[in-house]
């Protein structure tokens, strides 16, 4: 048996109704000099083994920063969780656990795979040195050990004579196989989830077609969960079952990406799909591309009541006064979605 089928059936043993991570009422603060910033405020989901789930939103609406809640490693000494919980299946909460003990977590239950592989990866060390550590680092196994499993590896993400490609170094490779080598190093250790910032974002599109289809084949073969954090729209139809738009730190909708795309309720994720350029209507319709009005906020100065109503067109009075919360719509029969508006839950009297 192989370390992929054992891992398989490491995560099949488990029910199938049970998330592997569940994060609920998430809160997470920026300790400043000028104040302290709500980065991420009340964000709850689930994720299922072999799921994949998508966290969607602008620049600076805290996408990364609950990534790195998850993964415990906020910047110090400003970053803390304030509240909430971070339960991964097998462990438990991990925002109880302290720093030797995480160290633990990372990279054997959770791990995570950042943006920009030049700067991820160490530019002096061999990338096979980079992984083999990596493993020693989460797993007690022999240096030999961990350079056999450092190069199978390789082979699994697909990089040609891996044996070889052990010893080079980052700037040898394309950015493609940086990205590789990024995806070989999180999955080095088998995780219950993976989170993926932004992964194809340097990539040209040929080169991120082929990215996202390797990851989508290991979910397969190897089981992990993922995570994957961006602002693709297109990426999103693609790879998900689940998303969560999220908005100046808060989640605005949460739904299966049929429905989101088919009938999106929050004007911000309306806004964002309606953002897209469209190809019907012939090369000689000239139409101006639909905008968002105005930018994210400065959490230090959030708009009072709903987060999002100092750029909503469908802005009304509940929506100055008090932030809806995050709820079933009144009038769906779709399960699991939620929506945080007053268009569609029952505003306060």
């Amino acid at each position: 048996m192989n370390a992929s089928t054992s891992a398989l059936n490491a995560l099949a043993s488990q029910p199938a109704s049970e998330p592997v991570l569940r994060v609920e009422k998430l809160q997470t603060r920026l300790f400043l000099k000028g104040g302290i910033l709500p980065a991420v405020e009340d964000v709850s989901f689930s994720i299922n083994p072999g799921d994949t789930l998508g966290i969607v939103g602008e620049s600076g609406c805290g996408k990364s920063m609950t990534a790195l809640s998850i993964m415990r490693l906020l910047p110090r000494p400003v970053g803390r969780i304030t509240g909430g919980s971070i339960n991964i299946g097998g462990v438990g909460d991990i925002t109880k656990l302290s720093d030797r003990q995480m160290k633990t977590i990372r990279g054997n239950d959770v791990s995570m795979m950042f943006q920009e592989p030049m700067t991820s990866l160490n530019p002096v060390f061999r990338v096979g040195f980079q992984i083999r550590e990596a493993i020693r680092v989460h797993q007690k196994v022999s240096r030999a050990e961990a350079r056999n499993r450092a190069i199978e590896m390789l082979r699994l993400v697909r990089i040609p004579l891996p044996e070889e490609r052990y010893r080079n170094f980052p700037h040898q490779m394309s950015g493609g196989m940086r990205q590789r080598v990024m995806i070989a190093m999180a999955l080095a250790c088998r995780p219950k989830v993976m989170l993926a910032d932004e992964p194809t974002t340097a990539l040209d599109v040929t080169i991120q077609a082929q990215i996202l289809k390797l990851m989508n084949q290991l979910r397969e073969e190897v089981g992990t969960s993922i995570i994957l954090i961006t602002h693709d729209l297109g990426v999103i139809a693609k790879m998900v079952q689940r998303s969560l738009f999220i908005y100046a730190g808060t989640v605005v909708e949460e739904a299966d990406v049929v429905s989101l795309f088919a009938r999106p309720l929050h004007p911000y994720t309306q806004g964002l799909l309606n953002s897209i350029p469209r190809v019907e209507g012939g090369d000689n319709q000239k139409k101006r591309l639909n905008t968002i009005k105005g930018t994210v906020p400065n959490l230090s100065k959030l708009p009072r009541g709903c987060r999002f109503s100092d750029r909503c067109a469908m802005v009304h009075s509940p929506c100055l006064t008090a932030e809806p919360p995050l709820a079933p719509p009144d009038q769906t029969t779709e399960p699991n979605r939620k929506v945080r508006c007053w268009l569609h839950v029952k505003a306060p009297a």
